[in-house]
C-alpha cells in the first residue's frame, strides 16, 4: 500500500534509470537494439501498465481528461516500435504526478507545521503534585501549568501567574500578549519566560488549536470549482488534439506524426496548475491568519457584486468608547474624568474599560479609590480623593432626588452612564462603538477596486445607532432592528439578485452567512459563526479581509495562467509535430519542459505578493 501511494515517484524513477541504462547500451556499449531495449520494455511493462489501469478506471467513470493522450501515446508508442518515446511519457505522467504530490505537500505545509507543535500531554496539577497526561485526557476545569516557552495545550484561562505569549502564529499579528490572573489564553500559543497556571474552559478537540487544523484539513480535502474548470479545459483540449494528431496522419499518411502530436499535447501535469495554486493560495492565507473552510470561496468572491456587513464587531470594535462629557454646573470636565476613571478601574462593567482609556489618553493622573463596591440596582459605588461617588442610570438616579437631577440632559443615541459626585448630580458620560480605524477605506474602496455595486449594513442594533455607524464609514443602504430570521430572508433574496458577501462576527450572523454566496466570519467570538463561514478572519481586521480578495483574486490568475498558457504552447508544439518537425522524443521531452514550467508558475500562489492589500 505504502508503494502504490508513492507509485508515481517510484515509476519516475524507473523510467529514469531505464532511460539511461537504454542509453549507455545504445551509445557507449553499442549493443544491438534488441539488447538495448530491454530497459525500455520494462519501463513500459512495470511503470506503463499500472497508469494504463489507472486511465481505464477512469474511463469506465467517464472520466475523459487530458492525460487519456498520454495513455493513447503509451499504446501508440508500442504499436509503433518507438519505446523510447514510449519511456519518456511514462516519465512525463508519473514525474507530473510525482511533482504534484510534492508541490501540494509544499503548499500545504502550514498543515503539517500546525500538527508537529501541537503538545502532546499537558501537566497537571491536582493539589500539591503535578502529572503529565494524555492532552485528550484534559476535562474541562482541569488546572494545568505551563512552562515557559512551552506551548498552550488547550484554550483556558490564567489563575496564577504573571508573563506574555507569542500568539502571532495563531493570529497573525507580532505582539507578546500579557497574561496575568482572569486572562485568556488559547492554545497554539507560546508561553514566555514565566510559568502559567491556567484552568481549562475547553477540551483539547474543542480549543483554537484544534478548530484551526480541523478547518485546514478540511479546506484540503474539498474540491472546488475552479478544479472542475481545469478538467472542462482539457475535455475540449482532448479532442481538438486528437483530431490534429489524426489530420497529421491523415494527409502525411505517417502513423510516426500521430504519435509525435499526442506526445506533445500530453498535458496531464500542466492541468494540476489549478490544483496547486488552489493548495497553494490557501497555505498563504493561513500564513496571514485566514481561514478557508471552502476552497471554493477563492473562485467565488471574485464574482460578488453585493457586500452586506454586520455592525457590532464587524465594522466597529465591538467595544464601546467614550464619545462626549456633558458636564453639570459646579463641576470640572477632567476632574470629573479622573474620579470616575479611578472607580472604573474595579468594575467589570463593558464601559469601565472606555472610561479608564479616556483618562489614559488625556494623560491624567488617577487617585486611589476604597469602599469599592458593585450592588444589583445601585450601580459602582466608592470613595475617591475624598469624594464619594456613584455611577448608575438616570432611571435609578431619578429615582434617589439627588439635586442637580434637572440638569440631566434629553436621552441621544448610544450608551451612557450618570455620574453621583458628593450626592449631587455631576454629570452623563456617553459611549459609542467605535467604527474601525480601516472601516471607511475599506468601503470607499470595495466597488472600483472590486467591482461591487452594492454594500449595505444588516444589524439588529437601533437604527440611530446603525445610521450613525454607516454615515461615518460611508454606507447609504442599511436594515435595523433585524431579528436573525429576518437577516436570513434580505440575504436570500439579494443573493437571488446577484452573489453576496457577507461579513459578520456573532451567533446571529450564522443563518445569513451560510445563505450568501460567500460567507466570511471575522473574528473568534463565536465557534458557531466560524462553521457556518467559508472564511474566517483571525484577526479583527478589515484589512485581511481585503488580504483575501487579493489572495483569491492572484490564485486565479496564476492558476489560469498555467493551464491556458500551457495548452497554447502545447497547441504550437503540435503544429511542429503535424508537419513533421518535432519527432516523438523531442516532443515528449518539449512537452516535460512546459508542463514543470506551469507547475512552478502555479507555486507562485504559495508566496506572498509584494502588496497584499490596497488600503
Amino acid at each position: 500500500m505504502k508503494w502504490w501511494a508513492r507509485k508515481s515517484l517510484v515509476i519516475a524513477a524507473l523510467a529514469i534509470a531505464g532511460i539511461v541504462v537504454h542509453l549507455l547500451l545504445r551509445f557507449a556499449a553499442q549493443t544491438s537494439l534488441f539488447i538495448s531495449d530491454l530497459p525500455l520494455l520494462v519501463v513500459l511493462v512495470i511503470g506503463g501498465l499500472p497508469m494504463l489501469f489507472d486511465l481505464l478506471k477512469k474511463l469506465l467513470q467517464r472520466e475523459f481528461g487530458s492525460d487519456l493522450l498520454g495513455g493513447i501515446s503509451i499504446i501508440t508508442s508500442v504499436l509503433l516500435g518507438e519505446y523510447l518515446a514510449g519511456s519518456i511519457i511514462v516519465l512525463m505522467l508519473s514525474g507530473g504526478e510525482a511533482l504534484e504530490s510534492y508541490a501540494l505537500r509544499s503548499a500545504s505545509s502550514v498543515l503539517a507545521a500546525l500538527a508537529k507543535r501541537m503538545p502532546s500531554v499537558a501537566h497537571r496539577k491536582q493539589e500539591s503534585e503535578i502529572e503529565e497526561v494524555d492532552l485528550q485526557d484534559v476535562a474541562v476545569n482541569d488546572t494545568l501549568i505551563i512552562f515557559p516557552h512551552e506551548i498552550c495545550p488547550v484554550d483556558g484561562e490564567v489563575v496564577e501567574g504573571r508573563g506574555v505569549m507569542d500568539e502571532s502564529y495563531l493570529t497573525g499579528e507580532p505582539f507578546q500578549i500579557t497574561k496575568t490572573k482572569g486572562s485568556a489564553v488559547i492554545s497554539g500559543a507560546i508561553n514566555g519566560e514565566s510559568a502559567l497556571t491556567i484552568r481549562a474552559t475547553k477540551l483539547a478537540a474543542d480549543s483554537r488549536y484544534a478548530k484551526i487544523m480541523e478547518v485546514m484539513r478540511e479546506s484540503e480535502s474539498k474540491r472546488p470549482r475552479l478544479q472542475r474548470l481545469g478538467d472542462q479545459l482539457g475535455a475540449l483540449y482532448t479532442p481538438v488534439a486528437l483530431i490534429i494528431a489524426s489530420a497529421a496522419w491523415a494527409i502525411s499518411g505517417e502513423t510516426i506524426r500521430f504519435l509525435s502530436v499526442l506526445v506533445i499535447a500530453t498535458p496531464c501535469p500542466l492541468l494540476i496548475g489549478i490544483p496547486v495554486a488552489i493548495i497553494g493560495s490557501i497555505s498563504l492565507c493561513a500564513r496571514r491568519a485566514i481561514i478557508i473552510r471552502s476552497p471554493v470561496v477563492l473562485e467565488q468572491i471574485a464574482t460578488c457584486r453585493t457586500a452586506i456587513f454586520d455592525k457590532t464587531g464587524t465594522l466597529t470594535y465591538g467595544e464601546p468608547t467614550l464619545t462626549d462629557q456633558v458636564i453639570a454646573k459646579g463641576f470640572e470636565q477632567r476632574e470629573v474624568l479622573a474620579l470616575v476613571a479611578s472607580l472604573e478601574r474595579y468594575s467589570k462593567h463593558p464601559l469601565a474599560n472606555a472610561v479608564v482609556a479616556a483618562a489614559d489618553k488625556a494623560g491624567i493622573a488617577l487617585p486611589e479609590a476604597t469602599d469599592v463596591s458593585e450592588q444589583p440596582g445601585k450601580g459602582l459605588l466608592g470613595t475617591v480623593a475624598g469624594h464619594s461617588l456613584q455611577i448608575t442610570s438616570r432611571n435609578k438616579l431619578a429615582e434617589q432626588n439627588v439635586p442637580g437631577a434637572d440638569q440631566i440632559p434629553p436621552i441621544a443615541g448610544g450608551l451612557e452612564c450618570v455620574v453621583e459626585i458628593d450626592n449631587r448630580y455631576a454629570a452623563v458620560l456617553r459611549f459609542r462603538d467605535a467604527p474601525r480605524s480601516d472601516s471607511r477605506s475599506f468601503v470607499k474602496h470595495l466597488g472600483p477596486n472590486h467591482h461591487f455595486n452594492r454594500i449595505m449594513i444588516l444589524s439588529g442594533d437601533r437604527e440611530s445607532e446603525v445610521r450613525y455607524l454607516a454615515e461615518k464609514v460611508g454606507i447609504s443602504e442599511i436594515f435595523a432592528e433585524q431579528s436573525p430570521e429576518d437577516k436570513l430572508a434580505i440575504v436570500r433574496k439579494e443573493t437571488a439578485l446577484a452573489n453576496t458577501l457577507y461579513v459578520g462576527d456573532g451567533i446571529n450572523d450564522a443563518p445569513a452567512m451560510m445563505a450568501a454566496t460567500v460567507g466570511m466570519a471575522i473574528g473568534q467570538n463565536s465557534d458557531v459563526t466560524a462553521e457556518a463561514a467559508g472564511v474566517v478572519i483571525m484577526d479583527n481586521s478589515l484589512t485581511k479581509v481585503d488580504e483575501f480578495m487579493h489572495i483569491s483574486r492572484r490564485m486565479r490568475t496564476i492558476a489560469l495562467q498555467s493551464a491556458v498558457g500551457g495548452m497554447t504552447l502545447s497547441l504550437i508544439g503540435m503544429s511542429f509535430a503535424a508537419f513533421g518537425y518535432l519527432t516523438p522524443v523531442a516532443g515528449a521531452i518539449l512537452q516535460e519542459v512546459i508542463d514543470v514550467v506551469a507547475v512552478l508558475n502555479a507555486l507562485r500562489a504559495a508566496f506572498p505578493p509584494k502588496v497584499m492589500h490596497d488600503l
